[in-house]
């Protein structure tokens, strides 16, 4: 049995939680910032614990579950926490003059993160 929720409700719910995840990752990044040259920590942790989360979040997600449950924390709570934006713009910022710091970034985010929503996964299950 589906439950069906009207568009505006469901991009009601998004925006609330892209509001919630935007927030806690302002919070996260003003609480550790990162000199120039260096490794941008709070956005690389920002990315692989939302990842992580994200896995947890699918394979935890039923069709009994309520509609708009995914899209509030997946889309928008998770979607506005996480932050593939600034890790490309942390890594062009870094390639010019730091660039095995940028490779590490760049490479090691991505690993860690396909392994956070692997583990995210196989913690939920």
């Amino acid at each position: 049995m589906t439950r069906e929720v009207s568009l505006g409700r469901t991009l009601a719910v998004i925006a609330a939680g892209g509001v919630v995840g935007s927030l806690a990752r302002y919070g996260v990044a003003d609480a550790w910032p990162h000199q120039q040259g260096g490794f941008p920590w709070a956005t690389f942790v920002v990315n692989v614990v939302g990842c992580f989360l994200i896995g947890v979040l699918l394979a935890r997600i039923t069709p009994q579950t309520h509609p708009l449950l995914r899209p509030f924390l997946g889309t928008g709570v998770l979607g506005g926490f996480t932050t593939f934006s600034t890790f490309a713009v942390d890594t062009d910022r870094l390639l010019p003059d730091h660039a095995v710091v940028a490779l590490v970034y760049f490479f090691g985010t991505l690993a860690a993160a396909m392994v956070a929503v692997w583990a995210g996964d196989r913690v939920a299950r």
